[in-house]
């Protein structure tokens, strides 16, 4: 298919302190694309992540070389902000992490923090950003209740309307459904789909037939090196490595 490049890594290694957990990996991730990380426990998917918007830069003794490039701008620019930098790479955690605060000012955080919208143009961004997130429907008469009272999935959705509403270009998932049940799941699932029409969606997992379900590409990793990275379906259908097989085939270890 023909895609457009929206981050570009090329030979990026990195350290907690001495220990290396990631070996000169290289990627080119497409746009408007769901990209899927796969692998065991400890393999690097999650740290690779972090390295897409500096998360990585809060850890004593962190350390990475190689480049990535958002549009082809490198995100370890000095005149690269990292506050701006993470406003267009959002992030949604493994589990929910709603504000002790209504809906409502939970979406309406960022956007009144970087002051982008204020009064109806405020309401109006709450109101697409949670139908973005599919959840409108389920809260529009309740914006002022405490967010923490909703059930696990309608966080992780209202998470993900939160990330929406400061219009990043990239969505990171961590494990976003690992702390949901089937439904929940499902749900999240089906909005991811959804929005790769506007964003770039990149996600890691460990659970491979979500991997298959919804990306478009898959990188797999293990021990600290990506190992095989290309469309989903030749990964999981004609893998040219003997490893990725292996692992997708339960026959790992």
């Amino acid at each position: 298919m023909q895609t457009t490049p929206c981050v570009t890594v090329q030979n990026v290694s990195f350290w907690y302190g001495s220990n290396q957990a990631l070996f000169d990996v290289n990627m080119t991730i497409p746009q408007h694309a769901v990209t899927a990380f796969i692998g065991p426990s400890g393999c690097g998917k999650s740290t690779f992540l972090r390295c897409l918007n500096r998360m990585n830069d809060r850890i004593d003794g962190a350390k990475m070389t190689g480049t990535i490039k958002l549009n082809d701008q490198d995100i370890r620019d000095r005149s690269v902000s990292v506050e701006a930098l993470r406003r267009t790479v959002g992030m949604v955690f493994q589990k929910p992490v709603p504000f002790p605060m209504s809906i409502y000012d939970n979406v309406a955080f960022g956007p009144r923090t970087h002051q982008l919208a204020r009064g109806r143009a405020l309401d109006e961004l709450v109101e697409k950003c949670l139908i973005d997130a599919a959840l409108w429907d389920e809260v529009k008469d309740k914006l002022k209740s405490s967010a923490m009272a909703l059930s696990g999935g309608q966080q992780q959705r209202l998470c993900i309307a939160r990330t929406l509403s400061v219009s990043p270009d990239v969505i990171l998932m961590d494990e976003p459904c690992s702390a949901l049940d089937p439904n929940s799941t499902h749900r999240i699932e089906e909005l991811i789909t959804r929005l790769k029409n506007q964003y770039t969606v990149i996600i890691v997992t460990h659970n491979l037939q979500q991997a298959k379900r919804i990306s478009d590409m898959t990188g797999f990793f293990l021990r600290g090196e990506l190992v095989e990275f290309g469309s989903s379906e030749t990964v999981f259908g004609t893998p040219a490595r003997k490893e990725t097989d292996d692992y997708i085939n339960g026959r790992f270890g």
